[in-house]
């Protein structure tokens, strides 16, 4: 199995009819996630850096991951079967119970990205996935064009290629 993978981003977030279109990618290929209308509200707030009255629930998880000393490194979108994403949280913990450890979990997309744009960690796509996704680049920038505004995030001038083992 190759473990490559690519260094991505939320380009933008659209509500649509069913929940919301998040574009992920860098600049050589944008695709679309689907997600719930919570969780792209989500991450549309944690996007725009929005103080809430009251935590959400990926609020009281990075409240929790904090307190317990522990970060999210990194988010792995790694597998697409029968129109489903698949994805990877990695956590790094160290506090006074755990010197220092690594915790993979098995995450959807939209909870993993919503986590990462909160804690502004990296996300990652598997070469294989980045293989089979449509690349809607094309519709992003059209939709500008036109005049809708998604929610977008600038570009990370850091996009890059690199290995799940590092």
């Amino acid at each position: 199995m190759n473990k490559t993978v690519i260094e991505v981003q939320v380009r933008a977030v659209l509500p649509t009819s069913g929940g919301c279109a998040v574009f992920i990618g860098n600049k050589d290929k944008v695709f679309i996630i689907y997600v719930d209308q919570t969780v792209g509200s989500a991450i549309t707030m944690f996007m725009r850096d929005v103080s809430k009255e009251r935590p959400l629930t990926h609020d009281l998880m990075g409240h929790l991951l904090t307190a317990l000393g522990a970060k999210v490194e990194r988010v792995i979108i790694n597998d697409l079967k029968n129109a489903t994403y698949y994805a990877r949280m990695i956590i790094r913990a160290e506090n006074e119970l755990q010197q220092k450890k690594i915790i993979e979990l098995d995450g959807r997309p939209s909870d993993c990205i919503a986590m990462a744009t909160q804690q502004k960690a990296p996300m990652y796509v598997s070469q294989e996935v980045w293989d089979e996704v449509d690349d809607m680049s094309d519709v992003l920038r059209k939709m500008e064009e036109d005049g809708i505004k998604p929610e977008v995030e600038p570009e990370s001038e850091s996009e890059s290629e690199t290995s799940e083992d590092e």
